[in-house]
């Protein structure tokens, strides 16, 4: 669905002939179906998203300059073969997980792609950016369809049975390591646990990641501590949901230590097993455990693990 992205650049184009810019084609934009689903997004996340700040983000000089480039991108984008894309997602899903969601390429002043509406009307916008490559473009795009199918597979209706026999506490900790998802996708996005994650993205991205990466097991406990204050009951709702958020960053923790952990337990409990751990919150940390002994026996690279301490609580 290209509607917003054709609206703008429609006037863009108007602006750069030095035509006229009139309230028909303004209406063309805020119209859009893809404008509307990202206003709603945005205001449901409790961020302005006005129609005269966005007149004037589209108005700019520089948006301006990179029509041209935007264009070329977008019909690039078209162009691309999206069942290929969404295959490798669908590699680290179960075999009933689905994917099916609109799709908005979008040009937008934040320049960030994610899904909103997963369960009632799946959508995935993804920021229009002239610099980034085919490639950079598929491993996104492929990371936010690992996000849609997830959803229409897991957790399990067993799983949830399980988990709400926990007390509350312990409930919320199972929702929190939810967030590890972001780390699966990295890891279904590359296309295998042999695939560096960041092997398409420029220089400056895989080096963050790999940087990031290298603090795992100081991150590990930062996330131990967090879940331990969860189940403890030692945080407001307004302190948790601050704490969690601060672990996404650019590619924060739940990147980072989920993807670790999911590599970890692929290469040596095998894929089906991931993906079994993937749909169950209460069998990833103790899984990962049991996996990163037999890697700690092989590497030299030594990993942490979760505490006696956080498994027993999710036992």
């Amino acid at each position: 669905m290209t509607d917003e992205a054709d609206a703008v650049l429609q006037i863009l184009a108007k602006k750069e002939r030095g035509q006229e810019v009139t309230e028909a084609d303004w209406q063309k934009v805020f119209q859009s179906e893809g404008y509307r689903r990202l206003q709603k997004r945005e205001r449901s996340m409790q961020r302005s998203f006005e129609d005269a700040d966005f007149k004037t983000f589209v108005l700019s000089e520089n948006l301006v300059k990179r029509r041209q480039a935007l264009a070329e991108t977008l019909v690039r984008w078209k162009e691309s073969d999206v069942n290929n894309i969404a295959a490798r997602p669908l590699a680290y899903l179960p075999r009933n997980a689905q994917i099916r969601a609109k799709i908005y390429p979008v040009i937008k002043p934040k320049e960030n792609s994610f899904v909103f509406e997963i369960r009632e009307d799946p959508a995935i916008f993804l920021y229009l950016d002239p610099t980034k490559s085919r490639g950079i473009f598929e491993n996104e795009f492929a990371h936010e369809l690992h996000h849609i199918g997830y959803s229409t597979a897991c957790p399990t209706e067993a799983s949830k049975e399980r988990i709400e026999k926990f007390p509350p506490a312990t409930q919320r900790v199972f929702g929190r390591v939810g967030a590890f998802g972001e780390g699966f996708a990295m890891l279904a996005a590359a296309g295998g646990a042999g695939v560096h994650p960041h092997a398409a993205s420029l220089p400056e991205d895989r080096e963050r990641w790999d940087k990031d990466l290298a603090n795992f097991n100081n991150d590990l406990k930062t996330l131990e501590k967090f879940f331990l204050d969860v189940a403890g009951g030692r945080l407001t709702e307004e302190i948790e949901k601050q704490t969690a958020f601060s672990f996404f960053g650019v590619q924060g923790p739940w990147y980072t230590v989920g993807w670790r952990m999911a590599v970890v337990i692929e290469k040596t409990f095998g894929r089906e097993k991931l993906i079994e751990c993937m749909c169950d919150g209460r069998l990833l940390l103790p899984t990962f455990n049991k996996a990163v002994r037999k890697y700690n026996r092989q590497n030299k690279t030594q990993l942490s693990l979760w505490s006696k301490e956080l498994i027993n609580r999710i036992r």
